[in-house]
């Protein structure tokens, strides 16, 4: 089955089994070929534990059907965002969290719980575009930011982006964590175990890891910071 499949290349064997479905019964009647296609899409999604992987192959046919029906694009063009995304985003990053960036301001009212001393060094692991260098910069001006991001792509335009933070390329797991009194990350639920174990293991205590909308599970946080449109700031002393 395409959901056994190393992502991103199930996503690629679902859109590939939905074009054939869609061309072999296009004889049938056009209603018939785009209802069996889009439900076979459907039914491949379906077998996938994370939302955003379901919505993606889901949606892949009917978008690419839409294009080249509309003489935009040749119908094999909806293959180009996928060999942009893997450039971007290698197929051994795809175990962590997708590229969903910070927003903007979303780490302001850190700094009335966690007070930081100049030169503190703080890490935004997994840090993409930049945008959670951003925000941590915002919340600790006088704090040397730093970032790690496994894909080479991200981790360059994040240097260009935030050319007064240390961007590592590399991967989060291995980066030492020792140097670093506060760590932040935006990742996935099923993350936060182990980066509480690499916390808890590296960090010095009094350090403290912050998460944006993902608590670790069986552990209380030191604070909780609410949002806008129902975000949360899970905050863990060391």
């Amino acid at each position: 089955m395409a959901s056994t499949l190393i992502w991103p290349l199930a996503a690629l064997a679902s859109w590939a089994a939905c074009w054939f479905l869609y061309r072999l019964l296009l004889s049938q009647g056009l209603l018939l070929a785009l209802a069996a296609a889009s439900l076979l899409g459907l039914a491949l999604a379906w077998p996938h534990a994370r939302r955003w992987r379901r919505v993606i192959i889901a949606a892949g046919f009917p978008l690419s059907l839409l294009v080249s029906a509309q003489g935009l694009l040749p119908a094999w063009a909806w293959l180009l965002p996928l060999g942009l995304l893997l450039l971007a985003y290698p197929q051994r990053s795809w175990r962590d969290a997708p590229l969903f960036p910070t927003p903007v301001g979303a780490l302001d009212e850190l700094s009335q719980q966690i007070t930081l001393q100049a030169d503190d060094k703080v890490l935004d692991a997994g840090c993409g575009l930049g945008a959670g260098l951003r925000a941590l910069r915002r919340a600790y001006p006088q704090a040397r930011v730093e970032g790690v991001e496994w894909s080479h792509l991200l981790a360059f335009l994040s240097r260009l982006r935030c050319p007064w933070a240390h961007v590592h390329q590399g991967d989060m797991w291995a980066l030492d964590w020792r140097p670093y009194r506060l760590v932040y990350l935006f990742q996935r639920p099923e993350s936060m175990a182990q980066a509480w174990d690499k916390a808890h293991a590296e960090l010095a205590p009094g350090s403290w890891l912050v998460s944006l909308d993902f608590e670790v599970a069986e552990r209380q946080p030191d604070a909780r910071i609410d949002l806008d449109h129902g975000r949360r700031l899970w905050v863990y002393r060391i």
